[in-house]
C-alpha cells in the first residue's frame, strides 16, 4: 500500500504522488523519532500517575473526556510541538512558507469490550468512514499520520486505497460546516459530536477491503485527505495514541491544483482552519477570502 520517497526531497514531486494517490511512508525519520520521543515524555507527565496507554483502566468515561481534552488543547497550543512539528516538515523539503497546516491533534483512542456501547465523544470516538475533502473541499490538502505508542492492526484506522476513483454515495451535499463551527465557537470544540463533525457514507461498502495501517513509533505516513479511511475499533486492551494534522500546499491551491473530486459535495470550504507554518497567518487572510467559503465545484461553475 505505502510508496517510500527520498528524503529530503522535491515538495514539488512529494505533492504530485500525494494527488495521484499515493500513501507515502517515512521510516526512520529522526526529526519524526524526536518529537515522538518528546510526546511520550510530555503526556506521562500530564497523564501522571496513570500509563498513557492503560488509563481507561482508571478513569471513567467522563473522566477520559475530560482529560483527554485537556491534553489535546494543550499540546495543539505548545510552541515546542509546533516547532518540532516544523523540523519534520522542513526535514522532508517542504518550506514552511509554503505550507498552511491545520490543527496538530493527539488522538485517543481507549479500548472498548467488544459489541460494548459507549458514549460518543469527540476526544474518544472511533472516526466513521469518510474523505475529508467531504467536508473541507480542499484537494491541495495532505493528511499526516503518525503513532505515539506501538499500534497493532486493532489499534489503528483503515485506508481504502481501492476507492481512489470511485464515486460513493455520501451525505456531504447536506454537510453545513458553517453551522458546525459556529457552535465549535461558542460552545467549545468538544460541544460537537465526533458523528457530526464529517460527513457520512450513504451506502454498504466491505470493511474488509480497507488496510489497516501498521508502523512503527518513528514512522509517518502522509496521504491525500481524498483518500477514503475510517477508524478501526479498539478492542486490544491498551488506548491508542496517536499524531495527526492536515497540511496544504498553498501555491497549489492558488493555483487549482489538487487531487481529483470524484463524490464531494459540500456547499463550503475551509481555509480558515489551516495557518501558515511560517507566521501563523490564517490561510484565508493570505488567499483574502473569508474563513469558511462558498464551494463552486468544477461542473457548477
Amino acid at each position: 500500500m505505502y510508496s517510500a520517497l527520498e528524503t529530503p526531497g522535491s515538495a514539488r514531486q512529494f505533492h504530485d504522488r500525494i494527488y495521484a494517490g499515493e500513501i507515502i511512508r517515512f521510516n526512520d525519520l529522526s526529526p519524526m523519532a524526536s518529537l515522538v520521543a518528546f510526546t511520550r515524555e510530555w503526556l506521562e507527565e500530564a497523564l501522571h500517575p496513570w500509563s498513557p496507554q492503560e488509563i481507561h483502566r482508571h478513569l471513567s468515561h467522563g473522566e477520559q473526556t475530560e482529560r483527554f481534552s485537556q491534553c489535546q488543547n494543550a499540546f495543539a497550543s505548545a510552541a515546542e510541538i509546533r516547532q518540532r512539528w516544523q523540523v519534520v516538515v522542513e526535514s522532508l523539503g517542504i518550506d514552511p512558507d509554503a505550507l498552511a497546516c491545520d490543527r496538530l491533534h493527539l488522538r485517543f483512542q481507549p479500548h472498548r469490550e467488544p459489541r460494548h456501547v459507549a458514549p460518543r465523544a469527540r476526544t474518544t470516538a472511533t472516526i466513521a468512514f469518510h474523505r475529508d475533502t467531504w467536508g473541507s473541499n480542499l484537494y491541495a490538502q495532505t493528511n499526516w499520520w503518525a503513532p505515539i505508542y506501538p499500534i497493532t492492526t486493532g489499534r489503528t484506522f483503515a485506508l481504502y486505497p481501492h476507492l481512489w476513483r470511485r464515486p460513493l454515495l455520501n451525505s456531504s451535499a447536506d454537510f453545513d460546516m458553517r453551522t458546525i463551527l459556529q457552535r465549535s465557537h461558542r460552545d467549545g470544540r468538544n460541544a460537537v459530536d465526533a458523528d457530526e463533525a464529517i460527513p457520512h457514507l450513504l451506502e454498504a461498502v466491505d470493511p474488509q477491503q480497507g488496510v489497516a495501517v501498521d508502523i512503527a513509533p518513528g514512522s509517518l505516513i502522509a496521504f491525500s485527505g481524498a483518500h477514503a479511511h475510517v477508524g478501526v475499533g479498539n478492542s486490544t486492551g491498551l488506548t491508542r495514541i496517536s499524531f495527526e494534522t492536515r497540511s496544504v500546499f498553498i501555491d497549489d491551491l492558488l493555483a487549482g491544483l489538487g487531487a481529483p473530486n470524484v463524490d464531494g459535495r459540500a456547499p463550503w470550504m475551509t481555509p480558515g482552519l489551516f495557518r501558515r507554518m511560517s507566521d501563523d497567518k490564517r490561510l484565508n487572510e493570505i488567499l483574502g477570502c473569508g474563513f469558511i467559503e462558498p464551494y463552486l465545484s468544477p461542473g457548477n461553475n
